[in-house]
């Protein structure tokens, strides 16, 4: 009887650490997935913004110094690798964008040049979603660092290595949406509330 006892209890504790163990997989798997929202979107803001940067030329040809902080912003965006690096080349490179709009702003026929604009607000469009998939994800690494640190979880997740994971998270000044106002011919930045980094 006794021997069927310690088998039914051992049978119990290896079921409970299957399905804990599962648990965390699958938060793993979510975060992991979460994040690769985030790289979509950051993808396409790296493929805007030559094109962005080779417009801008076209018009204000002595702002030399400007583009290359751009595309060195972009090239240390590009090529981050953890989270926590990634967020701060991030929010470099929104900081140096935010400059380059703030250029526009002296040339009115450049803010008026239809492919500047669409440039402008496919890119304002894409800061949108990239904040919108780094709240997702921020979500998502709250659930799973929860899931790592409470008992028994934490057994479960020190036995097999699961670590916690690091926020996407971006400066204060990298929170809005790149916008300008084209209504005016000395608008200024508009950046609305709500909006992304440079996560993430």
């Amino acid at each position: 009887m006794s021997t069927a006892v310690v088998l039914i209890i051992l049978a119990l504790i290896v079921v409970g650490v299957i399905l804990l163990y599962n648990r965390l997989v699958i938060l793993r798997t979510r975060v992991n997935n979460a994040w690769s929202q985030i790289d979509v979107q950051l993808r396409r803001r790296y493929d805007l913004i030559p094109n962005l940067v080779e417009t801008v030329k076209g018009y204000a040809t002595h702002e030399k110094t400007l583009f290359e902080e751009v595309t060195q912003a972009r090239s240390n965006a590009i090529s981050a690798g953890a989270v926590g690096e990634q967020a701060e080349a991030e929010n470099m490179l929104t900081g140096t964008l935010r400059s380059l709009f703030a250029v526009a702003e002296n040339y009115p026929d450049l803010k008026a040049n239809q492919n500047f604009m669409m440039l402008q607000e496919e890119l304002s469009g894409t800061e949108s979603k990239i904040a919108f998939a780094r709240q997702f994800y921020n979500d998502t690494v709250m659930n799973f660092n929860a899931g790592t640190q409470t008992f028994p979880n934490s057994v479960i997740a020190s036995l097999f290595g699961f670590t916690k994971r690091d926020y996407f998270e971006a400066e204060e000044n990298s929170r809005q949406p790149i916008n300008v106002d084209f209504g005016s011919a000395g608008g200024t930045d508009t950046a609305g509330e709500g909006g992304s980094p440079k996560e993430s």
